[in-house]
């Protein structure tokens, strides 16, 4: 019997094949209480000035352990393709220090909710300063689910806006239509 609970044991703090080596920290609160929050919280980890870097383990307490990104590309032959990855892959790939400011804000939010689901379609500008010119726009289009004590992000993708892919004027404020 003390052997099977040593096994039990030893099994438990042993680390899933793929599995994070950091440790997972706890969610600030206020991160998380609404959905106002969390997505305030994901626009800043993403923000920040030249030098620094992403903040890896505050947007690790916003996603479920197994979150799914979606980074939009094109083929070789051009067609466009969607790249996906775990939450750790996307920092390893794009987390690194910025060589020049990012700040992304977001300029409108389109919300579907149902129960405790609610998937957020957020239109974002983005600027090398925090009150610049955007340089870029574009829609996160955000999957979350409500756990009857916070909301965690399960899923996100994005597109950039660009002459073939103007913003619907649906998921943009009023007075804001047009390109960057």
């Amino acid at each position: 019997m003390r052997s099977m609970l040593l096994a039990i044991a030893l099994f438990a703090f042993v680390p899933f094949p793929g599995a994070s080596q950091e440790l997972q920290v706890e969610a600030n609160p206020a991160d998380v209480a609404t959905l106002d929050d969390i997505i305030r919280a994901y626009y800043e980890v993403v923000s920040g000035p030249a030098g620094e870097s992403p903040d890896r383990l505050r947007d690790r307490t916003l996603h479920l352990p197994n979150a799914l990104v979606g980074v939009p590309g094109r083929s070789e032959t051009g067609e466009p393709k969607l790249v996906t990855m775990t939450l750790d892959e996307y920092h390893d790939r794009f987390g690194g220090p910025r060589s020049e400011g990012f700040f992304e804000v977001e300029i409108h939010r389109v919300v579907q909710r149902f129960g405790n689901i609610a998937h957020v379609m957020s239109t974002y500008a983005a600027s090398t300063t925090p009150d610049g010119n955007p340089f870029v726009r574009g829609i996160n289009s955000i999957q979350l689910t409500w756990d009857g004590e916070r909301w965690w992000i399960v899923s996100w993708i994005f597109d950039q806006e660009g002459p073939d892919n103007p913003i619907p004027e649906e998921f943009l404020p009023v007075g804001l239509e047009g390109g960057v």
